[in-house]
């Protein structure tokens, strides 16, 4: 797995399930598709939702707003990847919020029919639990390599994202999944141009591939 790739999260093979489901006549009758503009909300954080949602095309944001106005960011969502699984099983409130980063079409599920196809395909519960073991997992390593290496060792990864995806991504929106004030973000950013790792005005990152990957390495390694 590359280093761009851990911080989107994308599931081919669930995506391939419901897609299945989708051509069913009789298993996917309740699916449908649905699209979301750039910056649309899909989820609203305390709302009450009534379908799940797995992303077909595009890319997401996961973020809870704090009181303080600040946001924290804690996933990236791509191709195949689900949300509102949560409030479907515990039939509770949005626990974040899901907006879309570029335009996103999803495949919708009711709820009701959501669990239906969780009794009746062991292989779709099973898909579904290794998404929700995965999420466990990268979480934990998010954790660690935020405690154990620099910002400027994440901010590498997340402008390597950036490129690899030919998307954009705010200024707030990387400082709040690297969990630091614009402040700081624009300090590292200032660090990064005075090694010469970054162009002088935006945001790319002046190295080949090849030196990209032997600095995140040399991080990793140090």
């Amino acid at each position: 797995m590359s280093h761009s790739q851990d911080m989107l999260r994308t599931n081919t093979a669930f995506l391939q399930f419901v897609e299945q489901l989708f051509e069913d006549k009789q298993a996917g009758n309740a699916i449908q598709l649905k699209s979301f503009a750039a910056g649309a909300y899909l989820i609203r954080q305390g709302s009450i939702i009534s379908q799940v949602y797995i992303i077909r095309e595009g890319i997401t944001k996961c973020y809870i707003a704090e009181d303080n106005g600040k946001d924290y960011i804690f996933e990236f969502l791509g191709t195949g990847e689900i949300t509102g699984e949560l409030e479907a099983i515990n039939k509770g409130a949005c626990l974040s919020n899901i907006t879309a980063l570029t335009p996103v079409t999803v495949f919708t599920i009711p709820h009701d029919r959501f669990m239906a196809l969780l009794r009746s395909y062991p292989e779709f519960n099973e898909l579904l639990l290794k998404v929700l073991a995965a999420r466990i997992y990268q979480t934990c390593i998010r954790t660690s390599y935020q405690q154990l290496y620099p910002v400027e060792y994440a901010l590498l990864r997340l402008l390597s994202l950036e490129a690899s995806q030919q998307t954009f991504f705010a200024k707030k929106d990387m400082a709040a999944y690297l969990g630091i004030s614009v402040r700081s973000f624009n300090r590292t950013l200032k660090e990064l141009r005075e090694k010469n790792i970054l162009d002088k005005e935006g945001l790319n990152i002046d190295l080949s591939k090849e030196q990209l990957e032997q600095m995140i390495k040399r991080f990793e390694d140090a």
